[in-house]
């Protein structure tokens, strides 16, 4: 009797609750999975896409990205860029003439991301440069990390659209560019350039996701750039696991970083050795002849490449695999 009476409660409850049906799984395995977003804190996220979420209003970045320009004549101070708008524009100290560095956040952060207070200051003290901090966190804000996924390709259309307006209206050449994102903001960046037609000249993805991109054909793809390089320090967890670009590197074999103790801070550290490698280069890779040598530190090919830097590396391709400090200076060299 009583076993009757608790199954008509569950029923009860279950009907009580509010029928969500579920539009599309990202990929197979346990639906809600914890995953880090561009700050290092884990929340359960819902990787399925609802009919809720869907149902929601609709992101629109050309009207809802934000675009902060910092210069070495305001490096702490942002000021605006509006897609359209060339009277903003010529107030500003954006400089055609100079490399244009634009960074992309990962999920459920804005534009006070990690990355970019890390980035930011590291950029503008190596070279003088126009760096542009997107903020699209009205796409990346979801708590439903399905819908985020979806959000990376209007967001980095849109983009797209506005490196191309920026183009035409001072001049300036994608070749000029260097696109990095982390995380989410990793395959946005490969996204953003080949809607430039793989003609910028140098992204980076600093731990691109590797929650709803393992069957994604959006995810990040050698060619989206003239040179595109990878920095894997998740491998496999939180970070993709595989190679993508034309250069992939896994340092300390791409996983448990030294002076980490977590997940979240391994996922981090992408985009800390990227900031010391614009000052001290330092960061040495030795080739391997795949991506599971790499993670071994079994790699005693011919061949070394340095990790991240200021200027491309056009034309190298491969794995490499180098070790790091555990605590700043990162680079052994």
């Amino acid at each position: 009797m009583l076993k009757s009476v608790a199954v008509l409660c569950v029923l009860a409850v279950a009907a009580a609750l509010p029928y969500d049906p579920v539009v599309k799984k990202l990929e197979n395995g346990e639906r809600f999975q914890h995953i880090e977003d561009g700050d290092g804190t884990l929340h359960l996220a819902d990787t399925w896409l609802t009919a809720s979420a869907v149902a929601t209003p609709r992101y629109d970045p050309d009207r809802q990205n934000v675009y902060h320009l910092y210069t070495r004549q305001n490096p702490t101070v942002s000021q605006p860029l509006l897609m359209g708008s060339q009277g903003l524009l010529g107030i500003t100290n954006y400089n055609p003439a100079r490399r244009t560095i634009i960074l992309i956040h990962g999920w459920m952060v804005d534009v006070t991301a990690a990355m970019n207070t890390v980035l930011v200051p590291a950029f503008l003290s190596a070279e003088d440069v126009n760096v542009i901090v997107v903020d699209w966190s009205a796409g990346a804000g979801s708590i439903n990390y399905a819908t985020a996924v979806a959000n990376t390709v209007p967001a980095g259309e849109s983009i797209a659209r506005f490196v191309t307006w920026l183009n035409g209206a001072t001049g300036a050449v994608s070749r000029m560019y260097h696109i990095i994102g982390h995380s989410l903001g990793g395959h946005m960046a490969g996204i953003i350039g080949r809607n430039l037609g793989g003609q910028v000249g140098y992204i980076t993805a600093l731990e691109p996701a590797s929650p709803g991109f393992i069957f994604n054909d959006d995810k990040f793809r050698p060619n989206d750039g003239a040179y595109t390089e990878v920095i894997h320090t998740n491998a496999g967890v939180l970070g993709y696991l595989s190679t993508l670009g034309h250069v992939d590197f896994y340092p300390n074999g791409g996983i448990n970083m030294p002076g980490c103790n977590s997940q979240e801070c391994d996922h981090a550290r992408s985009y800390f050795y990227l900031a010391e490698s614009l000052t001290s280069g330092g960061f040495t890779g030795r080739r391997c002849a795949s991506y599971v040598t790499a993670m071994t530190g079994n790699c005693f090919l011919l061949g070394n490449l340095r990790m991240g830097g200021l200027v491309p590396k056009t034309g190298s391709s491969g794995i490499f695999y180098l070790e790091t400090n555990a605590e700043p200076p990162f680079s052994r060299g």
